[in-house]
């Protein structure tokens, strides 16, 4: 087994095999052919595609699209080659247009694209270990002028505070309406921008005062989980294998990134931290924590987390969740939901 592989298991407790290819379109004149088609493609490659002519029509072009962007076109049958490397890890839709007399068909084709990344082990070191609240259910965790800043979740006990981190001690602690599962929170531009969960709604406060200033309604029908920004754009996570990248001034989602770990989708990422031009991110239910090219998608290396239980023995205590970098220290504090302890470490490969 590839090292990649055994620490994919780490993220996902299994490997996810992909599959190439949709079912062929019956009522179209014409097939993609993907005789010459390998289980997955990387960015590395390119794919060659053409038609299947059974019933053997003078062809006089072909249009060839990708995700529905014209990306060619070739006189009679000819195949068409297309580079695969500017495009964003996860399942691409072939089309071909084909032209015939004074006719044209539809032929289409799925494929998927896979992480080539290998992705290291990182080793982390426990430098310090400070009292964690055991009542919060922590959503977000993030610095900012050398505070520490917790959102946490459950309807009824939503709220997000500044703690004094070496104490556990509360500063100012700001509660969202019962309504309202509460989750990731980050600062950016002069102010904190926090997350619900399913309530499809988000708040804008000043950084400042913590006063509420914004409500506004997502703009895709996902959920709400873990935030975090580049100093230009927000980041999200949904629970799935994607991560969203938001405009702060309008909230509007832009774009997207499939996480990929070889051929497998990192799904159920849940809190955000971006850290050095990567994104860091819980995995929820793992004892891990994946760093994640914010470009292209790739994994790029995996936090085993998991020794961190031996120190844990609250009994409610839940999953790790909660990642702050501090840029003063240049350490990394993390969490779980309902730990009595948060622990500062320090990564290395």
């Amino acid at each position: 087994m590839k090292k990649y592989n055994f620490l994919t298991i780490i993220l996902l407790g299994i490997t996810l095999i992909g599959c190439k290819g949709t079912k062929k379109d019956e009522n179209s004149l014409f097939t993609i052919d993907d005789s010459a088609f390998p289980a997955h493609f990387t960015s590395k490659e390119a794919v060659s595609f053409g038609v299947l002519n059974p019933n053997s029509k003078e062809v006089d072009s072909i249009a060839y699209f990708v995700n529905d962007k014209k990306v060619g076109s070739t006189k009679g049958a000819e195949k068409f080659k297309f580079e695969l490397k500017d495009q964003k890890l996860g399942y691409q839709y072939l089309k071909a247009t084909v032209y015939f007399g004074s006719d044209s068909s539809d032929a289409t084709k799925r494929i998927e694209l896979v992480s080539n990344v290998e992705p290291k082990l990182l080793n982390y070191k426990i430098v310090n270990t400070y009292p964690h609240d055991t009542k919060a259910f922590t959503e977000g965790l993030e610095f900012h002028d050398g505070v520490l800043y917790e959102s946490t979740g459950q309807k009824g006990d939503s709220y997000f505070r500044s703690v004094d981190y070496k104490t556990g001690k509360v500063i100012k602690q700001v509660d969202l309406p019962k309504e309202y599962f509460g989750e990731g929170i980050t600062f950016i531009n002069g102010k904190i921008y926090q997350l619900s969960w399913q309530e499809n709604t988000g708040f804008i406060y000043d950084a400042a005062t913590l006063k509420l200033e914004k409500t506004f309604k997502y703009d895709k029908e996902i959920e709400g989980w873990g935030m975090t920004n580049d100093g230009k754009y927000i980041y999200r996570s949904d629970g799935t294998e994607k991560i969203w990248k938001m405009e702060p001034d309008t909230q509007k989602l832009i774009d997207y990134i499939n996480v990929y770990s070889g051929t497998s989708k990192i799904k159920v990422l849940n809190e955000l931290e971006y850290i050095n031009g990567k994104l860091y991110a819980n995995v929820w239910q793992k004892d891990a924590i994946a760093v994640i090219n914010p470009i292209s998608g790739a994994v790029e290396g995996i936090l085993n987390m998991s020794g961190l239980r031996k120190f844990i023995k609250h009994p409610e205590a839940e999953v790790l969740n909660g990642i702050a970098y501090n840029p003063a220290t240049k350490t990394i504090f993390v969490t779980g939901k309902y730990w009595e302890k948060m622990f500062e470490i320090t990564v290395s490969e």
